[in-house]
């Protein structure tokens, strides 16, 4: 391993050990916000000091058994050679693990997110299928014991969703979901089609993080008109009484978000508030993104609605994601919330276009 690198980790341990005595700290305590930012950071540098000592031990090891192949002894210079191979391979993968750890760390991974997937062209058909990708994300969500919860939903006239927001809510959500955002496309035989045709369909799906309080972008009250309406469909009979649906419209974006899954008032204005300040941050985002003077490919989807990044086949049973030309004939098991199946993979990708770039600006 680099020297410049070992010393990278050193200096991050040196870290570990600087937080762990903050978390300590009354004031910190007292600051729930900081506290939690700075538990985050120490169990992200937790994984990382475990995985230093293991490499380490590792290369002592190596050391050892290079020593005992150089020396007299007949029984050590054969013990020496057989747990060389298998040393070795253990060494260079903590060393990749390292990297991995290494790799520039976006904050909003820690972050829970806004799931919103919405009917594109298709229309009865899309609508459906837009209700077979949330049910597909509500199975994953559960497979990594992260909570949902629905903030705003529009029904389909047979079924499914024109449109449907969700929070998600647990360890990495974002950093997990972010991959998600952009155009997702099925080719199948509708239920309707008498012929037999296959039909292609189309949803978009964005995934937006929370914004902490303290980072969320500054909204003035004048900016905003809230509407307050009564909610629609199904969720009991209060539902058609009081007018506790909220619409917010921020008037100098154009960005309007509704809510009226909660029965309170108060709590349907607080969730809608969410949504637009995660739409906004976005916004910026991506303006800065866009400033930025080497603009580089990335197969970290932008969300716009224009990416296409995956193809549900259903007369094929077969599943492309579009960025990284895999394709898995295990459609079923990926909408029965798999989807580690595909994500796995595509975060593996991303993390070596990190890789590759860090080594090229000579970080690696």
């Amino acid at each position: 391993m680099q020297e410049s690198i070992i010393r990278k980790l050193e200096s991050l341990c040196e870290r570990h050990q600087e937080v762990e005595q903050l978390l300590s700290q009354p004031e910190i305590i007292a600051d729930q916000e900081k506290f939690r930012e700075l538990n985050r950071e120490y169990s992200r540098l937790q994984v990382m000091v475990n995985t230093f000592q293991d490499y380490k031990r590792a290369a002592d090891d190596l050391e050892e058994m290079q020593a005992m192949l150089e020396g007299d002894d007949e029984d050590m210079k054969a013990m020496a050679q057989e747990e060389l191979e298998p040393t070795k391979e253990k060494a260079a993968a903590l060393e990749h693990e390292l990297q991995l750890l290494l790799l520039p760390h976006d904050d909003r991974d820690d972050c829970n997110c806004f799931l919103e997937i919405r009917a594109g062209t298709g229309g009865d058909e899309a609508a459906l299928f837009a209700g077979e990708l949330y049910r597909m994300y509500a199975k994953y969500c559960e497979a990594k014991g992260w909570q949902l919860e629905v903030v705003s939903q529009s029904e389909g006239e047979v079924g499914g969703y024109k449109e449907i927001i969700a929070k998600l809510s647990g360890e990495g959500a974002y950093g997990y979901m972010k991959f998600e955002s952009g155009g997702h496309r099925v080719q199948r035989v509708p239920a309707t089609e008498a012929q037999g045709r296959v039909h292609t369909s189309a949803c978009t799906v964005m995934v937006l993080p929370e914004i902490p309080p303290s980072k969320a972008p500054e909204v003035n009250p004048a900016d905003l008109r809230i509407d307050t309406f009564r909610a629609s469909g199904a969720g009991g009979q209060h539902i058609n009484k009081t007018d506790s649906a909220i619409r917010i419209t921020h008037i100098p974006t154009g960005i309007v978000v509704e809510c009226q899954d909660e029965r309170s008032q108060h709590r349907n204005r607080e969730r809608a508030m969410e949504v637009l300040l995660s739409r906004l941050a976005k916004m910026e985002e991506d303006k800065r993104l866009a400033e930025q003077t080497e603009a580089r490919h990335s197969i970290l989807s932008s969300g716009d609605r224009s990416d296409r990044i995956r193809t549900y086949n259903f007369p094929q049973s077969r599943v492309t994601d579009h960025r990284i030309n895999l394709t898995l004939y295990r459609l079923s098991e990926v909408l029965e919330g798999n989807l580690d199946l595909i994500l796995k993979p595509v975060i593996e990708e991303y993390q070596a276009e990190q890789l590759s770039e860090m080594a090229k600006q000579g970080g690696l």
